[in-house]
């Protein structure tokens, strides 16, 4: 894989997501008011898995925390994965009042643009809304770092933002999180360094038809991570953690005919494990990461350490 071009679009697609993710949600929730049920978990489940798998790169790069001593560093990290065809098409059953009952390969959310009709009783038609045909998903937000206190450190990110008509909602990513090192247990010179970590994060997205928010993803992370560093620049560092997200969407269905105020929440939890490098050039640095979990991802950013 060529590293700069993956790079350059991993770039491009988490500034498109930040940039297009509020007029988005509007399209989002028209498309999914003819869902309910299943098939609204169906339609927006790569997605919602998307969301839940990014929130967790960029979190780190170094098991090594001083026991004490003031550090401070400022980071632009992103992370992003690409959809497989798999993601694109899901089978849907047509809503309650159509006759005869019909099942269908339909798009997801990220699918293919076009609406799949298949014709009933009567003449009547069902119409399964197309979806927006997205080939990845990426996240940057910007965090800060400060260290240490008996070895431990704390980290903050957030972005936020509202884009256009009011009516077309906010994006934020929130987050903090804990480091605290477990090297400093294991002797004067230990062969690596390692540290455990929380950390807590919540993504929003958009605004529904009532005003609330259409999509809520909260995150916990639990895990730990070692590295070495290399002649003073090079830094490879991997790591091993567990991460559970839920995400809550609200969103007014009409399937019924008539607009009904309508909640879903979807639950997931799968181990991470990261591998990764980072370069030190000075106070500048670049990392490039690669992530294994049901859904793999990337990372890369720079940052400047004081």
């Amino acid at each position: 894989m060529d590293f700069s071009s993956t790079f350059r679009r991993g770039i491009w697609s988490a500034v498109l997501v930040l940039l297009l993710a509020s007029p988005l949600s509007a399209q989002i929730e028209d498309h999914l008011s003819a869902y309910t049920g299943e098939n609204a978990r169906g339609y927006l489940d790569p997605l919602v898995s998307a969301m839940g798998t990014s929130l967790n790169g960029g979190l780190y790069r170094s098991g090594k925390i001083p026991k004490a001593g003031l550090s401070i560093a400022i980071e632009f990290p992103f992370v992003g994965l690409y959809f497989s065809d798999e993601d694109k098409k899901f089978t849907a059953t047509t809503e309650a009042g159509f006759l005869p009952e019909t099942t269908a390969q339909v798009p997801t959310v990220i699918g293919p643009t076009g609406a799949v009709i298949v014709d009933g009783e009567g003449g009547t038609q069902f119409a399964f809304p197309g979806g927006f045909d997205v080939g990845s998903f990426a996240i940057m937000a910007p965090q800060l770092r400060v260290g240490s206190v008996l070895g431990t450190e704390a980290m903050v990110r957030f972005v936020a933002f509202r884009i256009g008509d009011s009516e077309l909602g906010d994006v934020m990513l929130a987050g903090f999180g804990i480091r605290h090192s477990i090297s400093q247990y294991m002797g004067p010179t230990p062969v690596v360094d390692v540290a455990a970590s929380f950390y807590w994060q919540n993504l929003k997205l958009g605004e529904n038809s009532e005003g609330d928010d259409l999509s809520s993803t909260t995150n916990y992370s639990f895990g730990a991570q070692a590295s070495k560093k290399l002649g003073g620049v090079l830094n490879p560092y991997a790591g091993l953690y567990y991460n559970s997200y839920k995400t809550d969407i609200k969103y007014t269905s009409e399937a019924s005919g008539t607009p009904e105020s309508t909640e879903l929440s979807f639950d997931d939890g799968f181990v991470q494990f990261t591998l990764g490098l980072e370069l030190n050039l000075w106070i500048i640095n670049v990392w490039g990461e690669y992530n294994i979990a049901e859904r793999q991802s990337f990372g890369a950013g720079f940052g400047l350490a004081l």
